[in-house]
């Protein structure tokens, strides 16, 4: 079976297991205080956004383990109907190129899921952590980073509790200028990750 086969198999896969449009209760499935737990993964490619003479090339796989929680339920209405999640995400980072080197952080982690569809569900999402690194590289050399993220997506739902999500993630890593250099990078990242809510 050639690869783009198997990825078609696997998307007919997920669109025929996803719920049904009369089994969809938003106001089940997103309610108030209903708790998410999310594991992911993905990669990430440093890209020149302000154009300097030299770049390090940096690339780098993650992981993530995200527990949140919908504080409110569905809100809004026409385009901005949805329901807002915040929660804690633990990050690791392995950066492959130039070099070896780690990241570890823990991250303050926000999601907004527009509910327009049954059972498909775009969000918009921000985050910001904090973290021990071991990168050393001419944008930032230092064992202390944060790392800055903001990004879009789509999640299918598999059933009324599980959820299969991928999505672009901008991001920026530095130190904050607590060491030198601190000329900071940043990556097109991708994700993607399955999400099980607790109701």
């Amino acid at each position: 079976m050639t690869g783009r086969r198997a990825l078609r198999l696997a998307a007919a896969l997920v669109l025929l297991s996803a719920v049904p449009a009369a089994a969809w209760d938003e106001e089940q499935i997103f309610k108030k205080n209903t708790v998410i737990l999310s594991f992911e993964g993905g990669y990430g490619k440093q890209f020149n956004l302000e154009g300097f003479n030299f770049q390090s090339d940096i690339e780098f796989f993650l992981g993530g383990v995200r527990a949140g929680i919908l504080p409110f339920g569905p809100t809004g209405s026409g385009a901005l109907h949805g329901a807002f999640e915040v929660g804690l995400e633990a990050i690791a980072l392995r950066y492959t190129e130039p070099q070896g080197a780690t990241y570890a952080g823990l991250a303050i982690a926000t999601r907004y899921h527009f509910l327009w569809i049954d059972g498909f569900v775009p969000y918009v999402e921000l985050g910001a952590a904090a973290g021990g690194t071991d990168l050393e590289v001419r944008e930032i050399n230092s064992s202390f980073a944060f790392q800055l993220f903001g990004g879009l997506g789509a999640a299918v739902f598999l059933t009324d509790s599980t959820a299969l999500y991928g999505g672009y993630r901008y991001t920026h890593i530095s130190n904050g200028n607590t060491a030198r250099p601190n000329r900071g990078f940043e990556a097109n990242t991708g994700v993607v990750g399955l999400s099980f809510f607790f109701h």
